[in-house]
């Protein structure tokens, strides 16, 4: 039994075990010093816990619940039902991460798509929600973890970043909206039996002036360290619980590939290897690095090498589509979908491949115009 747990472990924190085995052998090459502490952004660290633990508020005061009820109750346009599960992830996602974007919105598509007897959507639109969260994650500093850090590694403005990915913002709504619009113009009727409601209105309160609080951290308007004693302080006093809920993995998975980028920056062939290519592009090397090993590594492991920022910025963001490992969120809605009733994985992979390669060549070769 225990053997078995420790499997489930594993593979549950495969990327953690990843950065953790990637640590120790550049270890080997750069042993061990006093260096490694100047490797460990610790403002990221403290911006990544306060957003995940203000972020687990907001779900838990039933803030998104409450939204999805409201804009799918009721007698529904099945294209227009489409529509509004794909956009819900987007634009949640802003705000929420991909991750849990996908978290909360997969298993309630399932649900609803069972309710409306329109069990033949769920794969179109379990793939569309999933570049849906991709992509409209990218749209700000706290999308994503990988712009928080980008935004902090190159101190960027608030004007250079949304400058940089808005466009390909646009350009994403447009052409989800036209793939979710695709279908039949029956109408379905959506009932849920529980409604869910507003809970501890106060906490909900005092949370949203605590994400606008990490807002201004991300954009060097309040410090960091100002911040993270004030949500903690704040969490401690009111909703203890909510510090539980913080994945600390993917704050250990930071360390470790901080220690890992930090290693492979002190070996010169390494090191000449990937400036190299980075200077050749900084947009297709970081792209092309995400589909291996996912848009987060790639931007840890690359920032050191360029000062195109820009280029690092969009490869990394836009290299988010692709192979279901490029953003390992995409991998949330494969598991929810394979545990669905009458999956079929392999067309879910086939589809899924379809429209994110399609959809990562048009965007990158969007990048000549924009």
């Amino acid at each position: 039994m225990r053997g078995k747990k420790f499997l489930a472990w594993c593979r549950g924190e495969a990327v953690l075990l990843t950065a953790a085995v990637c640590a120790a052998v550049s270890a080997v090459a750069v042993p061990p010093s006093a260096a490694y502490l100047g490797y460990i952004d610790l403002r990221v660290l403290c911006l990544l816990l306060c957003l995940m633990a203000v972020v687990a508020g907001l779900q838990h005061c039933g803030v998104f619940l409450v939204l999805s009820q409201r804009l799918l109750a009721g007698e529904k346009n099945v294209r227009l039902l489409q529509l509004l599960l794909v956009l819900l992830p987007f634009f949640s996602s802003m705000l929420i991460t991909n991750d849990v974007a996908l978290i909360t919105f997969v298993p309630f598509t399932l649900q609803i798509l069972e309710l409306a007897g329109e069990r033949r959507r769920v794969l179109p639109t379990v793939i569309l929600q999933t570049a849906a969260a991709n992509l409209g994650s990218m749209t700000t500093p706290v999308g994503n973890p990988q712009n928080l850090f980008l935004c902090g590694h190159f101190h960027l403005s608030a004007g250079d970043f949304f400058s940089t990915l808005l466009p390909y913002t646009a350009v994403s709504l447009l052409a989800l909206s036209a793939g979710a619009l695709v279908g039949s113009r029956q109408s379905v009727c959506v009932r849920f039996p529980q409604p869910a409601a507003i809970r501890r209105p106060g906490l909900l309160a005092v949370l949203a002036a605590l994400f606008a609080l990490c807002l201004l951290a991300v954009f060097h308007v309040v410090h960091y360290a100002v911040v993270t004693a004030v949500v903690v302080t704040a969490l401690l006093v009111l909703a203890p619980g909510l510090l539980k809920k913080v994945d600390y993995s993917l704050l250990l998975t930071f360390v470790f590939f901080f220690i890992f980028a930090g290693n492979i920056g002190q070996i010169p062939a390494l090191r000449q290897l990937l400036a190299g290519w980075m200077d050749r592009s900084a947009l297709l090397t970081s792209a092309l690095a995400s589909q291996v090993i996912s848009n987060v590594p790639a931007s840890l492991l690359l920032a050191g090498f360029t000062e195109d920022w820009r280029g690092l910025l969009l490869g990394v963001d836009l290299g988010g589509l692709g192979t279901p490992i490029a953003s390992l969120a995409s991998l949330i809605s494969l598991k929810f979908y394979i545990r669905s009733p009458g999956a079929r994985p392999g067309r879910f992979l086939l589809w899924f491949s379809a429209v994110n390669f399609g959809g990562l060549a048009v965007l990158l070769l969007l990048t000549r115009v924009f």
